[in-house]
């Protein structure tokens, strides 16, 4: 029975299975803290798997190779100094008052009804040149705002902003996985945008505006005291208002220091001083940085702030951050393990050889590896490393190889649940549930997949 856990397909989908739903049942039924719950669940997989001590916990020595420090250093070690600053930046612009005029100019501009367009707006304009994350982080006030204003379910206001932020992290280069499979399967970034937009546009529009709007009305959930700034600064009423283009420009420096750099990285030769400047000053910790200190210092300070009140509002902003980072560093652990018991590699090597069609067998195969092991990164990256031998004979073109990229892509965000650190950092960052999150951005998750490989399975057939 061990061996068939351990090495078999089948056993190995049976013990991955298993361990989400102990995972569940920990946190939804028996209401162990998350953290704890994901510790404990990765533990008893690894155990089950069969992986050797040394490998899950290191030894007395040291744990640097372990899955255990490994995982929790992984993904912590790109969000910790991002999800700090930018909740001090969402903290600033809040207790300043510079979140509430730039979300009452955009309800001003969509109508309050059409609040949740303007942030899935916001979500997919701000996707573009900065990660997932970064964008929770940096646009999240405008969220709490919105629907601490309107006193409806903060549902309606973050679902929109995420599927923005989801669609173009997917589908659209200078991400990281579309850029990868750019290389992978051959195929001209030009066409890669143009296909990802085609197939991008629609998924958002069904998953972040349609979906969002239906399920927000019918599950009400209020913007929790502890996120935002919250009682951070009760005197911002008797000050002015900042500027809307002092705000707008705040929040855009980040975005245009990433994209800087970004770009740069294309254009520019290898070992130039420009491209230097560039990396340096659009790596998001040193981007965020600038925006932080101009933040407290032109919406705080100059507008009769205290160092002490900054200092309080520092304090009382970052207290709730301690414990999302354990939870979305547990969250590391626990893929970690389950693409350590070689449950991705297994299930590729089985779909492979199903004789579907080929852009099918792209994003099957990617839904599988998402599914089982959590990173949309890695699924992209080793599907593209499976489906990339079979398009050798050049019977593709460009716009088709495109649009198996975008199959790819739309399989890597399928099913977000406990094994991805995006779904914690979604779950805590906005006080949803777990079993409400599930409900929520699992599916508008998988909406985004399936309409988005739907629309690319189309396109397959014209071009």
């Amino acid at each position: 029975m061990l061996e068939w856990l351990r090495q078999d397909t089948a056993g190995l989908l049976t013990l991955s299975a298993l361990g989400i739903a102990l995972l569940l049942f920990l946190i939804i039924k028996v209401r162990i803290e998350p953290f704890i719950a994901l510790l404990l669940a990765g533990l008893l997989v690894a155990l089950g798997a069969g992986l050797p001590v040394e490998r899950i916990v290191g030894s007395a020595q040291s744990g640097k190779e372990s899955l255990l420090e490994g995982g929790f250093g992984g993904i912590l070690g790109h969000v910790t100094v991002i999800i700090g600053l930018g909740t001090l930046l969402g903290a600033v612009l809040e207790a300043s008052g510079g979140a509430e005029v730039l979300t009452r100019r955009l309800l001003h501009a969509f109508g309050e009804r059409r609040a949740p367009l303007a942030m899935g707006l916001s979500g997919l304009v701000f996707g573009i040149p900065v990660f997932f994350d970064i964008g929770i982080f940096v646009l999240a006030p405008l969220v709490y705002v919105a629907a601490r204003r309107s006193g409806r379910s903060i549902l309606l206001f973050c679902l929109p902003l995420l599927a923005g932020l989801s669609v173009t992290h997917a589908f659209l280069p200078p991400h990281p996985g579309p850029v990868a499979l750019a290389g992978l399967l051959k195929v001209d970034m030009g066409w890669i945008i143009i296909m990802g937009l085609a197939c991008g546009i629609p998924a958002w529009f069904v998953g972040g505006v349609l979906f969002s709007s239906w399920i927000g009305r019918r599950l009400h959930l209020p913007v929790p005291e502890e996120v935002g700034a919250g009682d951070a600064a009760p005197a911002a009423e008797d000050r002015p208002e900042p500027p809307l283009a002092l705000v707008a420009t705040i929040i855009g420096i980040p975005l245009v220091l990433i994209l800087g750099a970004t770009f740069g990285g294309m254009a520019l030769p290898k070992g130039s001083a420009v491209l230097g400047v560039l990396t340096f000053l659009g790596s998001p910790a040193v981007a965020l940085t600038i925006a932080v200190l101009l933040a407290i210092w032109l919406l705080a300070l100059r507008r009769g702030m205290t160092t002490a009140e900054v200092s309080g509002l520092a304090a009382r902003s970052l207290r709730p951050v301690g414990m999302l980072l354990l939870v979305v560093g547990a969250g590391g652990f626990f893929g970690a393990v389950l693409a350590a018991t070689g449950v991705g590699k297994a299930l590729a090597g089985t779909l492979s050889s199903a004789g579907l069609p080929l852009i099918v067998l792209a994003y099957v195969i990617s839904c599988a590896l998402r599914v089982a092991q959590g990173s949309a990164t890695v699924a992209i990256v080793t599907t593209g490393g499976i489906v990339g031998p079979l398009l050798t004979d050049g019977q593709y073109t460009q716009p088709q190889l495109a649009l198996v990229a975008v199959a790819i892509a739309a399989g890597s965000i399928i099913a977000s649940h406990v094994n991805d650190g995006g779904f914690w950092i979604v779950s805590r960052y906005f006080g949803i549930p777990v079993k409400e999150t599930l409900r929520t951005w699992t599916v508008l998750e998988t909406i985004l997949s399936v309409v988005g490989f739907a629309v690319a399975g189309l396109l397959s057939l014209v071009v």
